[in-house]
């Protein structure tokens, strides 16, 4: 409080008799003296009566009434007075003037020879010194003036602006000698940017000996009002500048909050439609092109994302801690953004992505099996195609007609023939047939070329069939007229026709492609080939006895000198179809072979990598399993500080990534089964990140709290006694421990029966902390308004820095009191909402 040596009275605030006592002794003022204090106790009374919107001219006039004058006790004390009488009369004024002057002696002012009457009468000697009683108990009590002598030459009055103000005045400047210069400065000045009505002109003080005490000293005490109130402004501002920045701040960490849960909650939802799509794809080159794009998706599209998901837990933890330390509300996400919410749709995505993967796989698998039963439907309907060529033709053939008794026979013979032959080919054309059915269980996307063709192939056998079943009847019935046959003709077609189907069907099964997964598949393989080519000497030595048959007939022929028209009449097959058909069965024996020995090669190699794999990932989850507990460990003991701690933290994370190429050696040895490394990986990097961000959270509460290192290891060390897991989580309930139970219902006002070291510092230094209240805030904006119930947005601007007096205005509502102005803000409703109390 700024103080001034003049003591006016003698120091008993209810003793005025030294001032009173002037007044009796000099019945008359000094001309000079009541022109001064005319005046400056004018200008001072309207400084008081302009806050109720009224004036006075002539001091001794306007106060007879006593209305103005109750009303002048009024605004200075801020307590009502006795109603005032509203009539004209004397009495009316005597009762007015004698309510004033009671409230004055009720605050202890003896008043020595002033009287109602006196008032009533315009007495301007009782007046002004009624008028000095006043501002001595309302404006000069408690400060101390020192002489006029000092204020004289104005450099008193300018250095006073200049001690508090120094901008508005260039103290360098002035001249002792110049006090009309220093006293139009310091009144201008004061009246301009101080709001203090100008009492006196220097003038009045230049041209008198001695001015007038009173009227120095009341014009003094505005300058005291004016820069008590500016401190206290100063003080107001400074602390909602405080506290507005906190809730900035918080107000930006929600912010980022809710764009960082949405962007990440925005891209799920993008994402689990494209994992749940099950279009299939018609070839293999599609699907394998969608197994990489989901590879891609695994290896650079999500890390990124739970590095956000992370961050969106750290981010959200750092708000409450600080939410907490400020006495703010806990942080309510928007719904659907909680943590709870981004980790449900999290789970999702994993769900989608797990179900996605199977379904590639299985696609895969089933092209592959359809691939392979496409290309066998081919070859089969091929042959089957190739052996059907011209067979309706000759079984429409009219040559028995003019054909002679042997050749009948040979014809009939043949017909026998190809009617085992048609019976061998049942089992082709039955095959086709099964294959095509499979290929439209399998949804084959050329089905209906399959269909097409098998359906073909099916009509044209039906139709064989009913041609030689018509043939056969028309030979029989010539059968009586031809009996002689060539039976060595008839016994190789019987013999050479199913050793030539043989021959083709070990061709077939020699040339078939396999598709084989494990050792297993491919032994199995190699053990059929093997009792295949056990098979092959009987085949040898039917070979031999087909030949040997040809052989006789030709030895018949020469030694009979039979007539034979052209080749063996019941059959298309001869020695070199049969010997050039063994060839190729011999030639493709061997490539058999090689092919049976690289596919076994080639399955002990996939072997020797699922082995290597097996003992990577033995290696890399017991490391992961290891860091999981050393990082817990760390969180739970106490070596060094907060700092070192974080320190040492941050270099585990540091040889957590270091070791990520490790990884990324596992995924490339084996795709499908790394599953579980992979999670492993990410809930490590997960667990270090939160680990840090709670030491974080515990240097940034033992900064705000003023907690040093050596309480930070007590209330650590308090902690580990309670935590008898040693788990780090925090204590759990034992039944009947009081004193236990007393601090539990403080730290865990939900009763779930475990608390967090962050809790438990919070109970720790909750009594000693020094935070900002609603109240607080409420009762510094009542100083910056002047104590009016509301502010203007002037008053904000001029107080506080330009954006927090914008965010004030821009979030205050409308003040709707009963002495509302326009433009009056409602900085009541606005503090309250700053702490939680109602909405902003």
């Amino acid at each position: 409080m700024p103080t001034f040596d003049m003591d006016p009275y003698d120091g008993d605030e209810n003793n005025y008799m030294p001032q009173e006592d002037d007044w009796d002794r000099d019945m008359l003022l000094d001309p000079a003296w009541e022109k001064q204090q005319r005046k400056t106790f004018t200008a001072w009374c309207n400084s008081h009566l302009r806050k109720a919107g009224t004036q006075i001219e002539n001091i001794e006039e306007d106060f007879r009434d006593g209305l103005k004058l109750m009303l002048l006790l009024e605004v200075i004390s801020g307590e009502r007075l006795a109603k005032p009488e509203r009539g004209k009369m004397r009495v009316h004024k005597i009762s007015n003037v004698n309510k004033a002057l009671h409230y004055i002696t009720s605050k202890g002012v003896k008043l020595v020879s002033i009287g109602a009457e006196e008032i009533v009468d315009g007495n301007a000697k009782m007046t002004l010194g009624m008028i000095w009683t006043i501002i001595l108990r309302f404006a000069i009590q408690d400060i101390s003036v020192e002489g006029t002598r000092i204020w004289k030459d104005g450099l008193g009055f300018c250095a006073l602006i200049h001690r508090h103000r120094p901008e508005l005045i260039d103290y360098g400047k002035l001249r002792k000698d110049d006090p009309m210069t220093n006293l139009n400065t310091a009144f201008d000045v004061a009246e301009k940017y101080l709001d203090i009505p100008k009492m006196l002109d220097a003038e009045d003080i230049v041209g008198t000996a001695r001015p007038d005490e009173k009227a120095i000293m009341t014009y003094v005490s505005s300058f005291y009002h004016a820069f008590s109130g500016a401190q206290k402004a100063e003080t107001a501002a400074n602390r909602i500048c405080k506290v507005l920045a906190v809730n900035q701040e918080n107000e930006q960490l929600m912010e980022d909050y809710e764009k960082l849960a949405s962007d990440l909650l925005e891209w799920i939802r993008r994402t689990i439609p494209w994992l749940e799509n099950r279009a299939p794809e018609n070839t293999m080159q599609a699907m394998q092109q969608k197994l990489e794009d989901f590879r891609d998706y695994r290896r650079q599209h999500k890390p990124p994302k739970v590095q956000e998901k992370c961050q969106l837990e750290i981010n959200f933890n750092t708000l409450q801690t600080k939410l907490r330390l400020s006495n703010r509300p806990a942080f309510m996400p928007s719904e659907g953004k909680m943590v709870s919410d981004v980790s449900n749709a999290w789970g999702g995505l994993e769900g989608a992505e797990k179900g996605y993967e199977e379904w590639l796989l299985n696609e895969i698998r089933r092209l592959e099996r359809l691939d392979h039963l496409a290309e066998k439907f081919r070859q089969k309907a091929a042959i089957h195609e190739t052996w059907t060529e011209g067979k309706e033709v000759m079984l429409q053939a009219r040559d028995f007609e003019t054909a002679s008794l042997s050749e009948i026979k040979a014809l009939l013979k043949k017909h026998e023939a190809f009617e085992s032959d048609l019976a061998a080919h049942q089992d082709r054309v039955e095959q086709i047939a099964a294959i095509a059915q499979e290929l439209n269980e399998l949804d084959y996307y050329d089905s209906p070329s399959v269909n097409a063709r098998c359906q073909n192939i099916c009509d044209q056998w039906d139709a064989l069939g009913a041609l030689t079943q018509k043939r056969s009847e028309a030979l029989q019935r010539t059968e009586k007229l031809l009996e002689t046959i060539d039976q060595l003709y008839l016994e190789f077609a019987k013999r050479a026709a199913p050793f030539n189907n043989w021959m083709e069907g070990a061709m077939e099964d020699l040339q078939d492609t396999f598709i084989v997964h494990t050792i297993e598949e491919i032994q199995g393989l190699s053990t059929a080939h093997e009792q295949f080519k056990a098979t092959l000497p009987d085949a040898d030595k039917e070979r031999g006895a087909i030949l040997g048959i040809h052989n006789e007939i030709a030895k018949i022929v020469a030694t009979y000198h039979v007539n034979m028209a052209g080749t063996n009449p019941y059959t298309t097959i001869n020695p070199q179809d049969i010997n050039a058909k063994w060839d190729k069965v011999r030639q493709l024996v061997p490539q058999r072979d090689q092919a049976l020995i690289e596919e076994h090669a080639r399955q002990q190699n996939n072997e020797r990598l699922r082995r290597q794999f097996a003992n990577q990932a033995n290696v890399i989850g017991p490391w992961i399993q290891t860091k999981m507990e050393e990082i817990g460990r760390i969180s739970i003991e106490m070596h060094g500080t907060l700092e070192d701690q974080l320190t040492h933290l941050r270099q585990y994370e540091k040889n957590i990534v270091n070791y990520k190429p490790k990884i990324d050696q596992l995924e490339e040895t084996h795709q499908l089964i790394q599953e579980h490394i992979r999670v492993g990986w990410e809930q490590l990097l997960t667990t270090i990140a939160r680990t840090i961000n709670e030491i974080e959270n515990q240097i940034l509460t033992r900064d705000a709290k003023g907690i040093s290192q050596d309480q930070m290891n007590e209330f650590r060390a308090s902690f580990n006694h309670f935590d008898r897991t040693v788990s780090g989580s925090g204590p759990t309930m034992v039944p009947g421990e009081a004193e236990f139970s007393r601090i539990m219902s403080i730290v865990d006002p939900n009763r779930v029966g475990v608390v967090t070291f962050q809790a438990f510092i919070d109970f720790m230094s909750r009594e000693t902390a020094d935070t900002d209240t609603a109240d607080q805030v409420m009762a510094s904006f009542k100083v910056l308004a002047g104590d009016k119930n509301y502010i203007l947005a002037d008053e904000l601007r001029r107080e506080l820095p330009p954006d927090q007096a914008e965010y004030c205005i821009a979030r205050m509502a409308p003040y709707a009191g009963p002495d509302a102005i326009p433009g009056a803000l409602d900085y009541m409703s606005f503090s309250t909402a700053l702490y939680g109390e109602s909405d902003l």
